[in-house]
């Protein structure tokens, strides 16, 4: 659970999301809705403190547009509507519980903020902690895109689904049939952390044996030394490595060998999308939706 605040600053080409704070809280929904299909009431109790404190956050910097969206873990609870009642009733806060394709619609809309080719096609491919979104932009333009219930944090709790990761690959299959050689652009924490660790500079893109030898790495060392020697957090040091694991599942069977890894994501779409909605900009363009 993470709170950004950003400010959106305009360039000639295109606009630019500044962080200016990024704070991080483990709850880790998922920890429990994966294994035992609820949020526990401690886990809820953790949400509701976080949430205040993120509310109080947002008064003290004088943030005009504020949005809260929950994910996987939030959309498969089976107490989702009463924790959401409850955490919204305590904190002040709106939840909205966002479904796969929202959620991929908003990472996509980084693409706009980054310095791609914009003439190009991409595959996002976003790794997240209940799920991961694959979205297929042609010229900017979404064409194609899904969910699968394939996290890092599900992973450790009950494994992969063969029958998921079966349908990963078929959308893969297809993608690869029709177009040939791809292009990855990569987003969340982890493939951000193993793009640090590989020591890429910014814009130059990830290889997958690159993952791969950063992968065997960071799995050599316990638990604990990946916290002390490696200075990962206690939250990213159990699942870096299953992430990376979802990673070179994708680039192998989509035979693709490099990713592109902007280092943004969910949150930095939310403030983009945020800004567009709020200022009425129509000078850059939406991510837009073909097919729907």
């Amino acid at each position: 659970m993470r709170l950004l605040i950003g400010e959106v600053i305009e360039r000639d080409d295109h606009p630019v999301i500044k962080k200016q704070t990024l704070v991080r809280v483990p709850i880790r929904l998922g920890e429990d809705v994966f294994s035992s299909g609820r949020i526990s009431n401690a886990r809820r109790d953790h949400l509701i403190k976080s949430l205040k404190a993120f509310r109080l956050l947002t008064e003290v910097y004088d943030i005009p547009y504020v949005r809260c969206c929950a994910t996987s873990a939030m959309r498969e609870a089976t107490n989702r509507e009463e924790t959401v009642a409850r955490a919204e009733m305590e904190s002040g806060v709106h939840i909205e519980t966002i479904d796969g394709e929202v959620e991929a619609d908003l990472i996509c809309n980084t693409f706009w903020t980054q310095d791609l080719l914009k003439d190009r096609n991409y595959l996002y491919i976003d790794v997240g902690g209940g799920s991961t979104e694959l979205t297929w932009l042609e010229h900017g333009r979404r064409v194609q895109r899904d969910s699968f219930r394939i996290g890092t944090v599900r992973s450790l709790q009950s494994g992969i689904d063969p029958q998921e990761q079966r349908r990963l690959h078929t959308f893969l299959d297809a993608l690869r049939a029709e177009h040939g050689r791809l292009v990855a652009i990569g987003t969340g924490g982890n493939i951000n952390r193993i793009f640090k660790e590989n020591g890429n500079r910014f814009g130059e893109p990830l290889t997958r044996k690159a993952i791969r030898n950063q992968r065997d790495r960071i799995a050599s060392y316990s638990m604990d030394d990946r916290v002390k020697m490696l200075r990962l957090r206690p939250d990213r040091a159990d699942v870096v490595v299953p992430a990376a694991d979802i990673f070179l599942d994708i680039l192998g069977h989509a035979g693709i060998d490099e990713v592109f890894v902007p280092k943004v994501g969910l949150a930095d779409g939310i403030v983009y999308d945020l800004y567009m909605r709020k200022r009425g900009h129509v000078r850059y363009p939406h991510v837009e939706v073909v097919g729907a």
